[in-house]
């Protein structure tokens, strides 16, 4: 028998997790006609959820052996909660999954097909259309997704999914990225394996409520940019290069003015408007140089990506 691992993080997704479950069972039922060799199991990440979501995972444990769970001692972020989720998977093939159904279920055999028949490493799903979604959200996701790629040399697909399925050997070298700072839709880019992109259209959760506010999609933006680009720190250098251009020729226009037509030098809000303008440049480019400095700063104090609480395991008394 081979084994499949689903991953699902949570945080407060104790509404979702009922529906989830149902829907996921279905598809291990078809996956019994199709695929009796393969097994499954079901691993939920509680990433310090403040609700009834752990409860709700360990109720279900108890009615189905094939569910176990990692805790966190605290909200971490979903990026932990897939690393973590994939250091704990047992199985020959992982797929990562979020449990609001917005990754539909339904999609994991033709996923598996891919790679069970086709001869890919992985498939990945995208989103071909926002529809749901608030207009100015979409604006900004699609400029970052041009943006991103213009930038950096890792792809990242328009529209991905953390939802995919992935060889055991592609799993592996994820988890041989131990930076404290993840990003993983360019961690997956950038390790390459071959990939299959499976198309679908927005799916708004079944229940609950989104936990990605405007600020922290685009402080997620800003942490990618910055973990799979340094054009940032030469759009500053740049800059530089640029403002120091423009003060030379505006010297040598003052000069020129002063010598030829007689003309004192005048003008103080001018002036003042221009200073504020180089200061606001300067801190800008500060602020760049900054953002890379305080990633070198986290990485170097080498924490752990989270900290579990409690498994399935040793919550029972049995060995991890």
């Amino acid at each position: 028998m081979e084994l499949l691992s689903v991953v699902v993080p949570c945080y407060n997704e104790q509404e979702a997790i009922p529906y989830f479950y149902k829907e996921i069972v279905k598809v291990r039922e078809e996956f019994r006609t199709t695929w009796p060799e393969i097994d499954f199991e079901y691993l939920f990440v509680d990433d310090g959820s403040t609700d009834q979501t752990l409860k709700q995972i360990q109720e279900l444990r108890s009615r189905d052996k094939s569910i176990r769970y990692v805790s966190f001692s605290r909200n971490f972020g979903k990026e932990a909660g897939l690393f973590a989720g994939l250091e704990h998977a047992r199985g020959d093939y992982i797929v990562t999954m979020d449990a609001d159904l917005q990754d539909p279920p339904v999609l994991l055999p033709e996923m598996f097909r891919a790679i069970k028949e086709e001869g890919y490493d992985s498939a990945a799903t995208r989103r071909v259309t926002r529809k749901g979604e608030p207009p100015i959200r979409s604006f900004f996701a699609r400029v970052f997704y041009k943006l991103i790629n213009k930038m950096s040399n890792t792809e990242i697909v328009d529209g991905a999914r953390d939802y995919r399925i992935m060889t055991r050997t592609m799993v592996d070298s994820i988890l041989s990225m131990k930076e404290y700072n993840r990003f993983t839709k360019g961690i997956y880019g950038w390790i390459g394996f071959k990939t299959k992109w499976i198309e679908f259209e927005n799916v708004e959760r079944v229940a609950g409520e989104t936990k990605w506010s405007f600020c922290k999609l685009f402080k997620y933006a800003i942490e990618g940019i910055i973990a799979f680009s340094t054009a940032p720190l030469s759009i500053a250098t740049w800059f530089g290069i640029v403002m120091a251009i423009i003060a030379f020729i505006m010297i040598l226009f003052i000069i020129g003015k002063k010598l030829l037509i007689g003309d004192p030098t005048s003008g103080w809000s001018s002036l003042v408007c221009i200073i504020l303008l180089v200061s606001g440049i300067q801190m800008f480019c500060m602020g760049i140089i900054g953002q890379y400095l305080s990633k070198t700063y986290l990485e170097s104090k080498r924490r752990p990506i989270y900290i579990a609480a409690k498994t399935s395991e040793t919550a029972e008394g049995k060995e991890v």
